[in-house]
């Protein structure tokens, strides 16, 4: 399993959002601090924006903030998102199945348990889980330096 483009920058957007909780984050910085086009950047921002997860604040001093508390935010739910339109194998999409063996393989049944269970673990992990406490990723994705103490104190 490989996850898509899409799904792995709404996860850099969403982390960098919250290391910088309460401060308003602009998509070019995003991009500069996680190593990712900015064009592709704004169309996931689009997304999280239309469900919800981010506040989006036009104009010169715009840019972008979580929408609601990073304890709130649950990992699977963003996946399910932005992975939901790639079926994980063929057989997965009536519409396009070409596969003889649909019918009689047993496969198609186990994979859509393991998908179900990887969702459920994503699910008991939230935005929070991800940056609290997490030093190294905020070292990474703060866009105004805090002194090491903060950080320290944040993870107890």
């Amino acid at each position: 399993m490989r996850l898509t483009t899409r799904t792995n920058l709404a996860s850099r957007i969403l982390m960098a959002c919250a290391v910088n909780d309460g401060q308003t984050v602009r998509t070019q910085e995003i991009a500069e601090k996680c190593n990712a086009s900015t064009n592709h950047l704004l169309q996931v921002v689009n997304i999280l924006h239309v469900k919800g997860y981010v506040q989006t604040i036009r104009g010169r001093s715009g840019g972008l903030r979580l929408a609601r508390p990073m304890e709130q935010i649950s990992i699977g739910e963003v996946f399910r998102i932005f992975e939901s339109h790639a079926p994980f194998a063929e057989c997965f999409d009536t519409s396009t199945n070409t596969c003889p063996l649909t019918k009689t393989c047993r496969l198609r049944s186990y994979l859509s348990r393991a998908l179900e269970a990887f969702y459920h673990e994503l699910d008991l992990v939230t935005l929070a889980d991800l940056v609290k406490g997490n030093c190294g990723l905020s070292t990474l994705l703060e866009m105004q330096p805090r002194t090491p103490e903060t950080c320290k104190q944040a993870a107890v």
